[in-house]
């Protein structure tokens, strides 16, 4: 009995593991790394506290519908990208400082390596 109890248990924690892996955190983080940035420094251009964002990037409470909108700015991507609506990996490029010419080849690089990932995963 206390066997059962116990693989249960550890299922559980192993599940909620991996949904809590799977949140809006997750991938807060994530994009504050990749643009090199600190919990304070997200903070400060949010005006939030650093406690709110260690708090959204543990999962422990969900921004505001308003700072996920922020965020999304922010970061260049889709509110449907940090809510998990989108599966696929969303980012919005800022092209105001590129030419017609290069944001073609920014498209025509993204659109490539789709391409080389449908082979490999073939």
């Amino acid at each position: 009995m206390y066997l059962l109890f116990f693989y249960l248990t550890n299922r559980l924690k192993r599940k909620k593991a991996e949904v809590k892996g799977n949140m809006i955190g997750e991938r807060i983080r994530t994009l504050r790394e990749a643009h090199q940035m600190s919990g304070v420094q997200l903070a400060k251009k949010l005006c939030v506290s650093k406690q709110s964002v260690s708090n959204w990037e543990c999962n422990n409470i969900m921004p505001s519908a308003e700072q996920i909108k922020r965020i999304a700015q922010l970061f260049g991507c889709t509110t449907d990208y940090l809510l998990e609506l989108d599966r696929e990996t969303s980012i919005v490029i800022e092209q105001t400082d590129l030419s017609k010419e290069q944001a073609a080849h920014i498209l025509q690089l993204i659109n490539d390596l789709k391409e080389v990932n449908r082979k490999v995963k073939k």
